[in-house]
């Protein structure tokens, strides 16, 4: 499938324009968000578009939920957690991978979720890639995935580069390319797991009601220092179990 820098989604333009007015001061560290119904006037769209831009805020870690307050502006971003890298179709199926669909193959200007995992600048051109993961016709889990600019790659892991601009087959997630892609090389991981809700467009998308609880989970893997995937996974009530290693 074709990349394309004009296939941007709404929501993600929604995202940045709430994330520039947090950065911006108009809502600073500690204040609480307008309501639902009086932001999404203020910002000329619907409530089900602000629910998910929001939801997605707070998953970043820009955002908290109070009962009985609100959504409040976070003074740093939140700490992360556990480490393993392998691709999730393989790990949530083992010795039978979890099918692929890819639903977009696009180019995206960083958020800032890949602004603080990729720290990509401004005006960066970063490969996304959106895939269903499915089981024997139920699906089971939803990527998001982005990798470095391609400046980035190019030095620090010019073999994965490659993988990318060679179009890989659309029945790969891009974790499981960049592993194909880094034989003899060492790659560190950092992964994280929180609770969340599907939302409705990803509950649309994995075929789930919009508040289905579900796990999510970050990840970002690096080659020495320098980040080059940053992914976020979806696994909705009812997904795979995910083994999950911890060390000390």
């Amino acid at each position: 499938m074709a990349v394309s820098g004009q296939q941007r989604r709404p929501v993600v333009v929604l995202y940045e324009r709430i994330a520039d007015a947090i950065h911006q001061g108009t809502y600073p560290p500690g204040s609480t968000l307008p309501s639902e119904p009086r932001l999404a006037g203020e910002l000329g769209v619907s409530r089900p578009a602000l629910r998910e831009a929001l939801l997605l805020l707070q998953e970043d870690g820009l955002l908290s939920v109070r009962r009985g307050v609100g959504r409040t502006v976070n003074d740093r971003p939140p700490r992360r957690g556990y480490e393993h890298i392998q691709p999730l179709e393989e790990l949530l199926s083992p010795g039978s991978p979890l099918r692929v669909r890819p639903l977009l193959r696009a180019v995206e200007e960083p958020t800032d979720f890949t602004t603080q995992h990729l720290l990509a600048p401004a005006g960066a051109e970063l490969q996304f890639w959106e895939s269903l993961l499915a089981g024997e016709g139920t699906a089971a889990a939803l990527s998001h995935e982005w990798a470095a600019a391609e400046e980035v790659l190019d030095l620090a892991h010019p073999a994965f580069a490659d993988a990318l601009r060679a179009a890989p087959a659309p029945a790969f997630s891009m974790l499981a390319v960049l592993v194909g892609a880094s034989r003899g090389l060492t790659l560190t991981g950092h992964s994280g797991v929180s609770a969340t809700l599907l939302g409705q467009r990803r509950g649309e998308q994995l075929g789930r009601a919009a508040d289905t609880p579900a796990v999510l989970v970050t990840q970002v893997v690096r080659v020495d220092d320098t980040p080059i995937l940053a992914a976020k996974h979806m696994l909705p009530t009812g997904a795979p179990a995910m083994p999950v290693l911890q060390s000390n």
